[in-house]
C-alpha cells in the first residue's frame, strides 16, 4: 500500500469513533512516522479556554496507535496503547495542533513511539511517549 492509500484507510477507520469526535485527520506517513492534525475548538478546551491536556494525550495515543496498526495485520492481530506519558509545555486556544509519531522501537510485539505535538507555527505544545502492544486476536 502506498502512503495515500494508508492515510485513506486510517481516516476511513475513524468514522464512528472517538477520533472522529475530536476531528483527528491523518495527513502524512512514511516508513517510521505518522502525522495527524486536530482542530483546537471550545469543545477541546479546559474551563479556562486552552487545549485540555487529556485531549492532547488522546491525540498522541491515537496517532501512535494508528502508526503501530499500519505495521500489523489487523485481520489476525490488534494494537493497544499500554502506557503513555505527556509533558505539556505550552498552551494553545485555537487553530490546529499537529501530532507527529516517530518510531523509537518497532518490535514484533512492543512498539515505542515519540510523539511531538506542535502548533501551526511548529512550536512544541506537548512531548509524549507511547508504548503499544500488538497481540493476536483470539480464534
Amino acid at each position: 500500500m502506498n502512503s495515500e492509500e494508508i492515510l485513506q484507510r486510517l481516516n476511513e477507520r475513524n468514522t464512528q469513533t472517538f477520533m472522529r469526535v475530536l476531528n483527528i485527520e491523518y495527513i502524512d506517513t512514511g516508513d517510521d512516522y505518522l502525522v495527524a492534525k486536530m482542530p483546537v475548538t471550545p469543545d477541546t478546551h479546559q474551563p479556562d479556554g486552552v487545549l485540555h491536556g487529556g485531549v492532547t494525550a488522546a491525540l498522541a495515543e491515537s496517532v501512535g496507535s494508528a502508526a503501530s496498526s499500519i505495521r500489523a495485520n489487523l485481520d489476525t492481530h490488534f494494537v493497544r496503547g499500554i502506557e503513555i506519558s505527556a509533558n505539556h509545555l505550552k498552551s494553545v486556544s485555537d487553530g490546529f495542533v499537529i501530532a507527529t509519531a516517530k518510531a523509537i522501537h518497532l518490535g514484533r510485539t512492543l512498539q515505542l513511539w515519540d510523539i511531538r505535538v506542535s502548533d501551526e507555527n511548529d512550536q512544541l505544545i506537548s512531548s509524549c511517549k507511547l508504548t503499544t502492544i500488538t497481540l493476536p486476536k483470539k480464534q
